[in-house]
């Protein structure tokens, strides 16, 4: 479920119908053609639960309003299959559905959250998608855990396996992560770039504790959307610097860049312990 950075707002307009459900989302529904009532509701209250539940953990999004293109499927495995991020002068999210998913199951799916969550970063360079897909997995379980929707055993399980799957994963997908996560699309190689980017995450929140840092990451985020978001420069292969040397200077400590220095040329796993998982399922839970 990655940062697509597609002009879906210019291109594809024409084939959605709008409907706004609240002041701050915007639904386009595939083919120009509004569903029927019961199945606007549902997802319109699956849509203002979910942006609530990541504003709450991360602050509101710094923006109008936030585009959503949903496309309805009748036949799925699971109730939200695919999910992506549209870039453009608003940046929104696309969102692919099971037409007959129940509003409980939306709402205890995981990608809602973690494509929203990518709203919170500028657009990386493909060679540091790992940054960015391991920010909106960490944040994903973070916000299920303070909405009550995962408890902590449940945050710790989830993140230990998704590390168990990175680690097995790395063998095979060898090289830089820098280099992998450029080619993560063509290898396929998900697991080592998502979970490697976890882990950066993990290990920056272990350090900003050590280094006296008064603000954990979602905190720094919250800060970092209406201080400095707007003043990135968006799709070049600076970005994750600038990104990362403001939450250094909004932590004051130097914990994101010599980290990101690291992480982007290492060629193993990171070794995240599961006392350091523990610690933060216990320092998110309300």
């Amino acid at each position: 479920m990655g940062q697509l950075c597609r002009c879906i707002i210019a291109i594809c307009i024409s084939s959605f119908s709008f409907s706004t459900i609240s002041a701050d989302v915007q639904v386009m529904w595939q083919n120009g053609q509004t569903p029927e009532r019961h199945i606007v509701e549902k997802v319109s209250n699956w849509l203002d639960y979910g942006l609530a539940q990541v504003a709450s953990t991360l602050t509101d999004l710094q923006q109008s309003s936030v585009p959503v293109f949903i496309h309805l499927k009748e036949y799925a495995n699971e109730p939200v299959p695919w999910g992506e991020v549209a870039r453009g002068d608003l940046d929104g999210i696309t969102l692919h559905i099971h037409k007959n998913a129940s509003l409980a199951q939306l709402k205890a799916d995981w990608t809602l959250y973690h494509e929203l969550a990518h709203l919170y970063h500028p657009f990386f360079d493909y060679g540091d998608s790992w940054l960015g897909e391991g920010l909106a997995t960490y944040l994903q379980n973070v916000v299920m855990l303070q909405a009550g929707m995962i408890s902590k055993d449940d945050f710790t399980q989830r993140i230990s396996a998704g590390l168990t799957r990175g680690e097995a994963a790395t063998p095979t997908f060898q090289g830089k992560l820098s280099t992998v996560s450029a080619n993560m699309w063509q290898l396929g190689a998900y697991q080592r770039v998502y979970w490697s980017g976890t882990a950066f995450f993990i290990e920056s929140e272990a350090q900003l504790k050590a280094a006296g840092s008064k603000y954990n990451l979602t905190a720094l985020l919250a800060r970092y959307q209406t201080c400095c978001k707007k003043s990135i420069v968006q799709s070049t292969n600076q970005t994750a610097v600038q990104f990362l040397t403001a939450l250094d200077n909004l932590a004051k400590a130097d914990v994101f860049i010599p980290l990101y220095l690291k992480y982007r040329v290492r060629g193993d796993f990171p070794n995240i312990s599961q006392r350091q998982i523990r610690y933060l399922s216990n320092q998110y839970a309300r």
